[in-house]
């Protein structure tokens, strides 16, 4: 069987005969030509992975003939082969597209590494990660099962993102199915470390073991950040998973040098508590004693309404910490494409600010019309969709924009996080509730709640958790792994309507365990 099928063309092509005949050896199918024009007919005639190509020919050269075979043909790759180095001729090669060049003479191993790199460069890369996928399999597996701590979970929630994002890149292999099975049995591991332990982290600091939490971000990273002096950038980016932060960093690498930290979202992981208590620096339970003002009871009305005093929370905290500012401080949120539009228009107003703060509500509302709008979950069928996806909208996005423009300012910190995940769910749990019930599909508060205890958390006790009652809230939920809440009314409709869609407010790894990226201009 083939390797793969070669063409070289070069007008002393008979010099060439020992590397031809090497190649063959090899495994290779090669054919020739002596000049540019039987090389453009071959191409016309057959797909080939590689064409060798001479950059000096009688006739057309090496440079007039690479644009006519990258139009007949664009997925050939084609590797020039020249006496020439000089930077002009590299520069004219890759505006035309060329792929590789090699410098003349050639030898036998530059030319046989050129072919494994353009044609086995994929089983290559498949064959390694499902070694080194195998001897972690069951490594990974003993983590879960035997796990100490936080750190411990932090740890195996990184592997299963990086082992998730290579499988984007390398298909086939058939290891998709074992690594489903992985993140089910990682969950649900998870869920019940959480149960057993999250009473138990709601300190005001985090102690030795127990993670960060939503109230701690603000003295932990922004502080030390504003106490530098310089502009500091504190960006939230609302329903942002550890794996969609890593397709953006992507983008970002050529401005930002980043360093990756992690925190624990509170429960429910929801937009109401989660995002509040970062700006506040406190649990919810004390922003209804202290700031009682600002914390609007009533959760089941539009998010954007559950999270109207944000920037009082955080101009609080300034003030509760005695940090003197520079000068102004700004807060931008940015719901819609248009505004961020303006925003981006508008940026340099606020580059110089010794604090900017911005909150990003698209990624959150990618997750949400998923679920309503057919033609979303048509283009993000799949998780690898799903990351696709984000990292579309990211790289024509007014925030991609307005982080370049940053990056110029060579002594700025950004700061990049998010108030909690999503998660893919796929099992719809039947709940019984009240009118007064919380509608969030995730977690259920109210006073007379009924479900399968098996796939949820149950709190007896709002304050508990840190979290101000709801009325008279006597039997509240929060939903595990990748469960749901669907009502017997219309069961299911609703079963089949939110079944594969991306959810908050409950506790997996995905809705739980969120980075927080530092951000220095390189």
């Amino acid at each position: 069987m083939s390797k793969g099928k070669l063409l070289w063309i070069d007008d002393e092509i008979e010099l060439l005969r020992p590397h031809i005949i090497l190649l063959k050896e090899k495994g290779y199918d090669v054919e020739i030509a002596s000049n540019g024009e039987d090389g453009i007919e071959l191409v016309k005639a057959n797909h080939f992975d590689i064409v060798f190509l001479d950059e000096t020919m009688v006739g057309l050269t090496g440079l007039e003939t690479l644009p006519v075979i990258k139009k007949i043909d664009p997925a050939t790759s084609v590797v020039m082969v020249t006496k020439n180095e000089a930077e002009s001729l590299m520069d004219d090669a890759i505006g035309k597209s060329i792929d590789d060049y090699l410098t003349k003479p050639v030898n036998p191993t530059q030319i046989l590494l050129t072919c494994k790199k353009f044609i086995e460069e994929d089983k290559i890369k498949q064959a390694s990660f499902i070694q080194n996928f195998l001897s972690g399999f069951n490594q990974l597996s003993q983590k879960i099962t035997f796990y100490q701590n936080w750190d411990d979970w932090v740890e195996i929630y990184r592997q299963l993102v990086d082992w998730t994002i290579e499988l984007d890149r390398i298909q086939d292999t058939g290891l998709e199915q074992s690594l489903f099975d992985q993140w089910k049995n990682a969950n649900l591991e998870f869920s019940k470390y959480v149960e057993e332990n999250y009473k138990s982290w709601l300190t005001d600091k985090p102690e030795y073991g127990n993670p960060p939490l939503s109230p701690h971000l603000l003295n932990m990273y922004l502080e030390p950040a504003l106490k530098k002096g310089g502009p500091v950038f504190f960006i939230v980016i609302d329903g942002m998973r550890y794996d969609q932060w890593l397709v953006i960093q992507d983008l970002l690498n050529p401005y930002f040098s980043t360093k990756i930290n992690f925190y624990s979202s509170i429960l429910p992981t929801a937009t109401p508590y989660a995002r509040n208590a970062i700006f506040a620096g406190l649990y919810p339970l004390q922003i209804k004693q202290y700031y009682s003002q600002w914390w609007n009871v009533d959760l089941n009305t539009e998010d954007h309404k559950q999270n109207a005093f944000e920037k009082d929370l955080l101009e609080a905290w300034v003030d509760r910490k005695k940090i003197k500012l520079k000068n102004r401080y700004n807060f931008i949120k940015v719901f819609d494409t248009d505004y961020g539009k303006k925003v981006e228009r508008e940026f340099n107003e606020n580059i110089n600010n010794h604090l900017t703060a911005i909150v990003i509500n698209a990624v959150d509302m990618i997750a949400h019309s998923r679920s309503d709008y057919a033609i979303l979950k048509e283009i993000a069928p799949n998780e690898s969709a799903y990351r696709s996806l984000t990292k579309s909208w990211f790289s024509h996005s007014s925030l991609f924009s307005i982080l370049k423009l940053i990056s110029e300012k060579k002594d700025a910190t950004v700061i990049i996080t998010t108030d909690h995940g999503t998660v893919r769910c796929m099992r719809g749990i039947q709940v019984l509730g009240d009118k007064d019930t919380s509608t969030n599909l995730r977690y259920k508060f109210g006073k007379n709640v009924k479900t399968d205890s098996r796939n949820a958390m149950l709190i007896k006790n709002l304050e508990e958790i840190r979290i101000p009652k709801q009325g008279i809230s006597v039997s509240n939920y929060i939903a595990k792994e990748d469960a749901y809440f669907v009502y017997p009314t219309d069961y299911h409709f609703y079963l089949s309507k939110y079944r594969d869609s991306f959810q908050h407010g409950g506790i997996s790894l995905e809705e739980m365990i969120i980075p927080v990226n530092i951000l220095e201009p390189r």
